[in-house]
């Protein structure tokens, strides 16, 4: 007669037997120091960014400073109704941001990428660092005090750059007051602040290929512009996708500062955006309710345009944000 013999299953280490909740928590608990520096860091994201969010209820409320937000009466959604069917002004500035934010992603994506190959094929070390501290130093400076030097640079009576113009015969070009120049005068001057501090991250990727993939292609023959071409860009793909998801979220901020402090009623018709007109609305007028709803609105596009993006992006093979 064969014995059977009992087995406690709780005296058994079976593998993955704790639940993964147990075993995160378990993970936890050994970095709880750090995660206790990490505490105010959360505490500050739970306030300033998430604490304010309980303000986009304004954007369907009739809002009165008086009431509060949540005793002010409900409008339901008349502030985007306005906005889309019957504001004069808001289809011509949606417009305005979608051309000239597109323009900066065009035109100004590609520049810090350029720059930061270039910068990696110099040789001489102390005229490198020169050249990025050079490149770096307008991003440090506001567009209060940029927007200054750029009148003076621009300038049609006085300015270097129409100087320079009229020794080939072109008549002056006031090019921040003519509408024809303005947007194009926006797109070079904001990849002349940020292009040197844009490359910062793509230098950080060129650091980090491995350098036998560049003796393995010298091996075969392969000159510098191919060893940049099949080695240098294939290697930065995945930092240049994650970098080209974010720039598109932000396709609805064509920059506040530098517009406002660069546009006159001359070039309204071709620089007044989004954020102008939420300026002109919210602070000038008073318009808070209006306002949210701008804001919320951007938001959405905001964040439909990076969870597309990062969607085609990892079809397409590449690393993505989420």
């Amino acid at each position: 007669m064969e014995k059977t013999h009992a087995v406690k299953l709780e005296s058994v280490n079976i593998p993955g037997k704790q639940s993964a909740l147990k075993r995160t928590w378990k993970e936890y608990k050994k970095s709880k120091y750090l995660l206790l520096m990490l505490l105010p860091v959360l505490v500050w994201y739970a306030i300033f960014c998430y604490g304010p969010m309980y303000g986009i209820l304004i954007a369907f409320k009739d809002y009165s400073p008086v009431l509060g937000t949540w005793d002010s009466p409900w409008n339901h959604f008349a502030y985007f109704d306005y906005l889309f069917n019957q504001s004069p002004e808001f289809p011509r500035i949606l417009k305005n941001t979608v051309i000239i934010s597109g323009l900066n992603i065009i035109c100004g994506f590609p520049a810090p990428i350029i720059l930061a190959l270039l910068l990696n094929e110099l040789r001489i070390t102390w005229f490198k660092k020169i050249a990025q501290s050079i490149s770096y130093l307008p991003h440090f400076f506001s567009w209060v005090v940029l927007s200054g030097i750029v009148f003076l640079m621009l300038s049609p009576s006085t300015g270097p750059v129409n100087y320079i113009l009229g020794w080939f015969g072109v008549d002056p070009i006031y090019f921040l007051g003519d509408t024809r120049y303005f947007r194009f005068s926006l797109v070079i001057t904001n990849i002349w602040k940020e292009v040197g501090w844009g490359t910062i991250v793509y230098l950080a990727a060129l650091s980090g290929i491995d350098q036998t993939l560049y003796e393995a292609a010298r091996m075969d023959g392969a000159n510098r512009w191919k060893q940049t071409w099949h080695v240098t860009l294939p290697s930065m793909l995945p930092i240049i996708s994650i970098m080209f998801i974010l720039s598109l979220g932000g396709i609805l901020n064509a920059g506040f500062d530098q517009i406002y402090n660069l546009y006159s009623p001359a070039v309204f018709e071709v620089g007044d955006v989004i954020d102008t007109y939420v300026y002109r609305q919210g602070i000038v007028n008073f318009q808070m309710g209006l306002t949210t709803a701008v804001g919320l609105f951007k938001n959405i596009v905001g964040i439909t345009l990076v969870l597309g993006t990062n969607y085609i992006v990892k079809k397409m093979g590449q690393e993505g944000v989420l």
